[in-house]
């Protein structure tokens, strides 16, 4: 596998290629960017120019990742040359929240052929509910085939996130990428950071992901009372206070971040669903334990891949890591690289939700919010 990565800026165009990629034997061109430069024209026929055979996918961001370095208002592209790995792209469009299910289902049929090694989702980040999109790809997978990915994000604007796949940017679409073969190692790993305080509310109501109430009484009224001041700015500000939601009669938990608050009804509609029964408990960051939290996603990764030295790997954080952590933010890029070395080509985003499973061999994935997501991969 050989990789070249380029950026782009309003200011500085595009940067150059290395010398040493062949640009007519690319096949795949990841693509993160701002979203308002990735619905423009120009830098994508650019793109489509340089890697005339390459299939160019990806997403709006609340940052670009490259390497260790986080940027805004950027696009940055990394193209792929597989050595025998092959690659598929599939489409779908969502229309509504309430076809996540099917959409799920729908774009992992597209991909689910002899060989298929790997899935990289990157969906809407708004229109959706993320995991109603994980259950219907694990049901048409049956389990057997690793998803990972996230939703795109917007900064923390949560006005218009697009996908791109072969065109500019567009809403309302989910793509995912097919890696097939024999000889592709894959590994990936999750962790947040975040400490949980105060005490478990059991959910009372609700309707998918959108939250009615807590304890009997009208969710919106009591977050704003955990909040204080920082009510004022929701929902950019439900990112520093997410939800840890641990599922009835079990011991697994996983964060929900808010996507939207509605002041008419008192609910709040999440990135991915609160059932009814399920306990939540509020939580907050400590910058030392989000970086740790970066390491491990990092090692966890490596436990899958059997080498310490990835050839790609696509980190996906939250954008409300992004906002705690602040100018620090870069210090999770530097300790996955301090536990991958140098020779790794590093791309990524920080989005509004992530894709993996739980642990390292697990295969059924879920939805997380504020974590670092790290997948990786290798050629044998």
């Amino acid at each position: 596998m050989k990789t070249a990565q380029l950026s782009y800026s309003e200011k500085n165009n595009w940067s150059p290629i290395p010398e040493h990629f062949d640009n007519e034997a690319a096949q795949l061109v990841l693509v993160f960017g701002n979203r308002r430069m990735l619905k423009k024209n120009e830098p994508f026929a650019y793109l489509q120019q340089l890697f005339p055979k390459a299939d160019i996918a990806g997403c709006s961001t609340s940052g670009e990742i490259a390497g260790e370095n986080v940027f805004d208002d950027h696009i940055i592209a990394t193209a792929i040359q597989f050595d025998s790995t092959l690659t598929e792209v599939a489409e779908v469009a969502i229309q509504s929240m309430e076809e996540s299910y099917a959409v799920g289902q729908k774009i992992a049929q597209k991909l689910n052929k002899k060989g298929l090694k790997h899935v990289l989702v990157l969906s809407e980040g708004l229109n959706i509910n993320g995991s109603e999109l994980t259950k219907g790809l694990n049901e048409v997978l049956e389990n057997k085939v690793p998803v990972t990915g996230g939703l795109a994000g917007d900064q923390a604007e949560f006005a218009e996130t697009v996908i791109v796949h072969n065109q500019p940017g567009r809403s309302n679409i989910v793509v995912a990428i097919g890696f097939f073969g024999d000889n592709l190692q894959v590994g990936y790993g999750s962790m947040g950071g975040w400490d949980s305080f105060g005490v478990d509310r059991e959910v009372t109501r609700s309707t998918a992901n959108i939250l009615y109430e807590l304890d009997g009484q009208p969710a919106l009224e009591l977050y704003k009372r955990y909040l204080g001041d920082h009510a004022t700015r929701l929902p950019a500000s439900a990112l520093l206070f997410p939800l840890n939601m641990t599922f009835n009669n079990s011991e697994t938990s996983v964060v929900r971040t808010v996507l939207s608050v509605n002041e008419n009804d008192g609910s709040m509609v999440f990135a991915g669903d609160i059932p009814t029964g399920s306990f939540v408990r509020l939580m907050k960051a400590s910058f030392d334990r989000l970086i740790d939290g970066a390491s491990d996603a990092a090692e966890m990764s490596l436990t899958g891949l059997g080498t310490d030295q990835p050839d790609l790997a696509i980190l996906i954080s939250c954008v409300g890591r992004k906002l705690v952590l602040k100018q620090r933010v870069e210090e999770e890029l530097e300790t996955i690289r301090a536990a991958f070395g140098p020779k790794t080509s590093i791309t990524g985003f920080y989005s509004y939700g992530e894709i993996c499973p739980l642990k390292p061999f697990d295969v059924h994935c879920e939805l997380h919010n504020q974590t670092m997501t790290v997948t990786v991969f290798k050629e044998s």
